[in-house]
């Protein structure tokens, strides 16, 4: 039965069918009789579809780097491929399937840095969090001062000002890494969506529901094995990299160094960490002294988004039951804010779900879901003590 996947309702069913068009939004192909493939859509970082056919396989030929995919009739939910493979077997000869990865449309913005006005150190804007978002997406990819740096049929959605009021700077940051940071600080989501109609790429900032257990105005969605909704939980608590008071430095030398502190845990509890943020200029972009409140609120700003990167770490990841009254698209989603509960091991959280990852394969499909953040890796690690440098680099 490969190729087929069980349902709620019961019966194997077709593959859901991956549709194919070119960057000019021409329609090339669907597949749908692939052996497996791997769905994962991320609420603030960047998604990944695998997918495994057999190259001789109809329209498999059209599966090739540049092209974009997505889920029949989800236009939320496109990739674009970015990598193909030939499989090798156990003896290392190759076998008749195709291995594909292609990467959401977010990964567009991971072709651009923020690049600061002219004449200005950096990138500066104040706004709700959708429009701070929009506004770097908007001066890089499809207004920046340089026609070159246009990014072809991409254009903003409807701006609903989602978010709190913040001020934000950057300077040669990543842009996907930005939107990244922002959505994580926030709770606000992002996506490059399909508009087949008009062939654009439409940039759009989301918002999850809340579905907890204590909140009447909605359903609901309890994540649970007492209540058959999870086939499996897998939880994590960890304070090894945790840190709670932050000595954050700024510019100056010596005792003339300007340094604030940011915390109040005492004795035993506390655990500090230095901060380096020399890169916070004490002057604006026409070389006169910035008010000392301003350079103040940015040092803070700067020690609690890495007091945020060591706080007290708790994972939890679960596989949806095939049979469970939870349906993912219905009645829950990315983005959305559910009720965690394990009796057995005490544990009751009300946490965002964080990634989605559709699985189809040998016959079946599966959920599996991501709450908040997932584990560390040694790449991430690594990435945070790459960042680190970063201002140092910037200056």
């Amino acid at each position: 039965m490969e190729g087929f996947y069980y349902t709620k309702e019961g019966g194997y069913m077709q593959n859901i069918p991956l549709r194919i068009i070119d960057d000019e939004f021409n329609l090339l192909g669907e597949v749908d009789r692939y052996s497996s493939a791997q769905i994962g859509i991320s609420w603030s970082g960047i998604g990944e579809l695998e997918l495994q056919i057999n190259r001789y396989l109809q329209h498999a030929d059209k599966l090739v780097k540049g092209n974009i995919v997505f889920p029949y009739n989800q236009l939320d939910q496109a990739y674009i491929i970015r990598h193909r493979e030939i499989e090798l077997d156990e003896n290392g000869k190759q076998t008749e399937n195709w291995s594909i990865k292609a990467l959401s449309l977010k990964t567009f913005t991971s072709q651009r840095l923020i690049y600061p006005a002219a004449g200005k150190t950096h990138e500066s804007v104040t706004g709700n969090v959708e429009t701070v978002m929009r506004h770097f997406v908007n001066t890089q990819m499809i207004n920046p001062s340089d026609p070159a740096r246009i990014f072809p049929r991409l254009v903003l959605g409807a701006n609903q000002n989602k978010g709190p009021a913040i001020e934000e700077n950057s300077r040669y940051d990543p842009l996907n890494e930005k939107l990244t940071e922002l959505s994580d600080l926030h709770g606000l989501g992002w996506n490059i969506e399909l508009d087949l109609k008009n062939k654009r790429f439409v940039f759009v900032v989301k918002e999850g529901r809340n579905l907890v257990a204590n909140q009447t105005g909605l359903p609901q969605a309890i994540f649970s094995t007492e209540f058959e909704t999870i086939e499996s939980l897998e939880y994590t608590e960890s304070d090894l990299d945790y840190k709670n008071f932050a000595v954050v430095a700024g510019q100056g030398e010596g005792i003339e160094r300007r340094i604030i502190s940011i915390g109040d845990a005492v004795g035993a509890d506390r655990y500090e960490m230095f901060v380096d943020a020399r890169d916070v200029s004490e002057e604006d972009d026409e070389g006169n002294p910035r008010p000392v409140e301003k350079v103040v609120a940015d040092l803070n700003k700067r020690g609690n988004e890495k007091l945020s990167e060591h706080a007290q770490e708790i994972y939890l990841g679960c596989q949806i039951l095939t049979t469970s009254r939870l349906i993912y698209g219905k009645d829950f989603s990315v983005g959305d804010v559910v009720t965690v509960r394990d009796k057995g091991w005490s544990v009751t959280m009300d946490t965002r779900i964080t990634a989605v990852k559709e699985v189809y394969e040998y016959g079946k499909r599966k959920i599996e879901v991501v709450f908040d953040n997932d584990k560390p890796t040694f790449i991430s690690k690594m990435r945070r003590e790459i960042d680190a440098l970063k201002y140092e680099l910037k200056k």
